[in-house]
């Protein structure tokens, strides 16, 4: 078995010191404030020695409900989830930030980044409940930048016209399996395709914004 590649610090440079990090979650409802958190997963994306972007490792933790949490009949008939079945293996809303945060800041240190950026499919429902469990839970040295966000929904609506998960992937050239949706694990590793896809898709133009600016800094050195 090859060894998995180490973190290349070169996607600091990518993002600005920033380190994309694709985060899906399952909710009991849309009101981050009150409606539950029930499932949570992220995936680290790496970037290998030619500049493009893959999807790493997954985590991804089943979360119990706060408590007096909403949970709205309407959303878990979509994400078929039982939050108090006997055989979930659910973790507290502590338990689940604490562990994924770890591997977040050790994927920080590995590659010089300075904070991680949440990617998301319309990112700002997943960026609101995850602040709104973090506030519940008081937990500290939040990795995530607090507003900022990569939303695959805006990226696919600029280089495919589709904004819905879906119709992106498969305008993109990728799979969805309609039985796997909507559990975080499986979203959250399409999301994290898709956005490596369309990253990797800009890289010309990336490259050339690049050498434009060394160009014009070599100019200015001249002059």
């Amino acid at each position: 078995m090859s060894e998995t590649p180490a973190a290349n610090p070169a996607i600091a440079k990518r993002f600005r010191g920033f380190l994309p990090v694709v985060v899906d979650v399952e909710t009991g409802g849309f009101n981050a404030a009150t409606d539950a958190l029930l499932e949570i997963a992220i995936v680290l994306v790496r970037m290998d020695d030619t500049g493009r972007l893959y999807r790493h490792e997954t985590a991804a933790y089943h979360v119990k409900p706060f408590e007096g949490a909403n949970m709205e009949a309407a959303s878990l008939e979509v994400n078929g989830i039982d939050p108090y079945h006997p055989l979930r293996p659910a973790v507290s809303e502590t338990d689940a930030l604490s562990r994924l945060f770890k591997e977040v800041r050790a994927e920080i240190r590995a590659t010089g980044c300075t904070k991680a950026v949440l990617v998301g499919h319309n990112a700002h429902f997943d960026l609101g409940f995850l602040n709104a469990a973090v506030q519940r839970t008081g937990i500290k040295r939040n990795p995530f930048h607090p507003f900022s966000a990569f939303d695959t929904a805006t990226l696919g609506g600029v280089a495919y016209g589709q904004t819905v998960l879906k119709r992106a992937l498969l305008a993109a050239g990728l799979s969805y399996d309609d039985a796997a949706a909507h559990s975080a694990r499986y979203d959250t590793e399409q999301t994290a395709d898709l956005f490596c896809q369309i990253v990797n898709q800009f890289q010309p133009i990336y490259a050339a914004a690049v050498q434009g600016e060394t160009d014009a800094s070599v100019t200015s050195a001249l002059s």
